[in-house]
């Protein structure tokens, strides 16, 4: 001991003196990287490395300038250097559990670099040699989860999760990473879930825990079983689902705070910005909004929860305070890196580290309306490459809810009121709604306008077809459930049925344009359905008679929209070509809003005549629609009220793999693995004896 104590206080005086010469560390690294073994000529050669301040920049920069044959030579050395890492890493001084962790991460990197397909050799191999890798993983991971579940120094659990993020994201593509099957073998999903469940534990490194977990999901799951696929999909314990919930939530509310006071400052500087403005506003506004990244990786793994683990649904309502970003006074933690990992996660020196209780003054919120907000602000840019890949996973998600029973019932619960402020994109031709304005109301509303706004602000020439189908589906698995369960939503679907018409004639507005790239008739029809299911069945869940009334009225008021659509399905559906099926269908779906426009238009225009008016007002229109309901006949049609419910692996296996990709070089790019000041370990393990 008396040795160790004398080592560690020539390092202190070491670090203060700097010297020309090459600090010893880097001798001991140039050592291994011969081909004798350097413990011939110091047999306690592994004992001193471990006590010293790792160099990670030389270290990495001396295995990346090898090739692969130099590497190989010393394979050997580098076999040793990593089953010595992995035995420090149950010493019982934690200086040289740190340093062996760190050394871990550079090397695991560094080898990894040369792991190219013409660099002849094995990742494994390298590593640790194919005879003993099995034995050599299975003793990393169970240091690596005998420390996560310790009661042991926040800087190693830190480090820990760096290291198995390291080990996660060395490949872009990770289920190409072979190293991943002995994660999978050596199971630390209990780990994950102790620090999720443990609030201290959970405020320090729950956003590192929840990224390796969904990435960790990802892993050739539809290859083989995941074991940590069939983990997630039974955890039924409360307080660790609600934990992940509330990383999740304080992830999605930084961003959505970052975003707003970044508006807020734009606001603040519109003026004095343009004198320096080149081109369009609406493109240097577009430059500002990218300039607040997205967080793909929050976002997947709040997918992975809600997709597999249907006890999650209840995290999405669970009621807590709306977060405010406060001032704490912090001490410096001695946790590795300094610099945020991931994509954006929350900084934890700007929200309160406390668990905020209840409070009747304080507007409270949930999990899912902190993502409603985060999908408005998201879903409104969709030329950028990461916010279009957002979008489509918050319309996915939303879709996975829109299909859950137990979520439509709080989605549509009386007694679950809350006020949502969505983000709405600047348009002219309206004002901005004031934030007190917005009315308290069940949270299937919130989705409903988000639904809504997204259908209003994308109708342009490089269309998203693919999220405007997804928009379409979750209004009508809303109100499928609707129907089948009669509840009679007060919502102002006027709003609803407007932006649908705006839509079917923007398709036609440019129908050679779109059609070169889509099949617009497809989205043409799901929008002909839904106003096919208000027809039908709209009298079971329109909240009064006089919403079936304004219906039959909007359908009267736009018909021109809908005689125009007909005409145009009726065209291409006569003549030989690609669109003639597609179109036949929506022919064959007008049937009733052509019979409703044929019915009343007549009798409306006979009115007007008869009462010598020249235009007629609302009510009057609505006075004869309800006087000539009983002659109208409309033709009953089958399967309104079913749909194909949502599959990963059929139809979006491809989005999910590059997605996970991405994921994963944004997380290996942001990881860093600064080096600890030796002072702070000093003073954090003052324990040591």
């Amino acid at each position: 001991m008396a040795q160790v104590d004398k080592k560690v206080g020539l390092l202190r005086k070491s670090s203060s003196n700097k010297k020309p010469l090459k600090e010893k560390v880097v001798l001991m690294y140039d050592e291994i990287f011969t081909k004798e073994d350097p413990t011939k000529t110091n047999p306690r050669f592994w004992d001193e490395l471990f006590l010293m301040k790792v160099n990670l920049e030389y270290l990495e920069a001396k295995l990346e300038s090898l090739d692969g044959e130099e590497l190989m030579k010393i394979k050997d050395n580098i076999n040793s250097l990593f089953q010595h890492c992995i035995q420090a890493l149950k010493a019982e001084h934690q200086i040289r559990v740190v340093n062996s962790l760190q050394t871990l991460c550079a090397l695991i990197r560094g080898v990894h670099q040369k792991n190219k397909p013409t660099s002849g050799f094995d990742i494994i191999n390298m590593l640790m040699g194919f005879d003993k890798a099995e034995l050599r993983m299975k003793n990393l991971m169970e240091s690596l989860d005998i420390l996560l579940c310790g009661e042991g120094s926040e800087s190693l659990k830190s480090l820990c999760l760096k290291l198995l993020l390291c080990l996660v994201t060395v490949t872009d593509n990770i289920s190409q990473n072979t190293i991943l099957e002995y994660v999978m073998i050596n199971s630390i999903f209990e780990a994950i879930l102790q620090i999720l469940s443990h609030p201290p534990s959970r405020r320090e490194h729950g956003y590192d825990a929840v990224v390796l977990l969904a990435l960790l999901v990802n892993y050739r799951k539809y290859e083989s079983v995941n074991p940590y696929i069939v983990k997630l999909s039974i955890v039924d314990d409360e307080g660790t689902l609600n934990g992940m919930g509330l990383v999740i939530a304080r992830a999605l509310f930084e961003y959505n705070t970052q975003y707003r006071d970044k508006e807020e400052e734009n606001q603040t500087g519109f003026f004095s910005a343009l004198t320096s403005m080149v081109g369009s506003m609406f493109i240097a506004d577009a430059d500002e909004k990218i300039s607040v990244q997205t967080n793909e990786a929050i976002l997947l793994a709040l997918y992975e929860a809600v997709h597999l683990n249907r006890n999650f649904i209840t995290v999405l309502a669970q009621s807590h305070p709306e977060m405010g970003l406060v001032t704490v006074p912090t001490t410096p933690l001695p946790t590795t890196p300094t610099t945020p990992l991931g994509t954006t996660p929350p900084s934890s020196d700007v929200i309160s580290p406390v668990e905020l209780p209840l409070d009747a003054d304080v507007q409270t919120s949930n999990l899912l309306i902190t993502f409603l907000k985060y999908s408005s602000i998201v879903m409104q840019d969709t030329k950028d490459e990461h916010r279009l890949n957002s979008g489509k996973l918050c319309l996915i998600i939303l879709t996975c809810i829109a299909e859950d029973q137990y979520a439509n019932a709080f989605l549509h619960d009386d007694n679950m009121n809350f006020r949502v402020n969505l983000h709405r994109m600047p348009m002219r031709h309206r004002k901005k709604a004031a934030d007190k304005n917005i009315p308290c109301r069940p949270l299937v509303c919130a989705v409903l306008d988000l639904m809504v706004e997204f259908i209003v602000t994308h109708m342009m020439k490089e269309f998203p077809m693919d999220l405007y189908v997804r928009c379409i589906q979750i209004i009508h698995k809303l109100l499928c459930y609707q129907k089948k369960c009669r509840v009679r939503l007060h919502y102002t679907w006027r709003e609803l049925w407007t932006a649908m018409i705006n839509l079917l004639k923007f398709l036609m507005s440019y129908e050679t344009v779109l059609l070169a790239k889509h099949n617009i008739f497809t989205l043409a029809l799901m929008v002909v359905n839904l106003f096919n299911m208000f027809i039908t069945y709209g009298d079971t869940f329109l909240p009064t008679p006089s919403s079936y009334d304004e219906l039959y009225y909007e359908i009267i008021r736009m018909h021109q929209i809908f005689d125009n659509l007909y005409s145009m399905v009726l065209r291409l559906s006569t003549n030989a070509g690609q669109w003639k099926e597609p179109a036949s269908k929506v022919t064959h779906a007008l049937v009733n809003v052509r019979a409703i426009i044929n019915h009343f238009n007549p009798k409306i225009e006979s009115y007007a005549a008869v009462n010598h008016i020249s235009q007629l007002s609302e009510e009057q229109v609505l006075e004869v629609v309800r006087s000539n309901y009983d002659t109208l006949t409309l033709k009953l049609q089958d399967g309104l009220d079913q749909y194909e419910r949502y599959s990963e692996q059929h139809k979006e296996a491809a989005f999910f793999k590059e997605l996970a990709r991405s994921i994963s070089i944004n997380v290996r790019r942001n990881l860093a693995f600064s080096t600890l000041s030796q002072e702070i370990l000093l003073k954090e393990f003052s324990t040591i004896s």
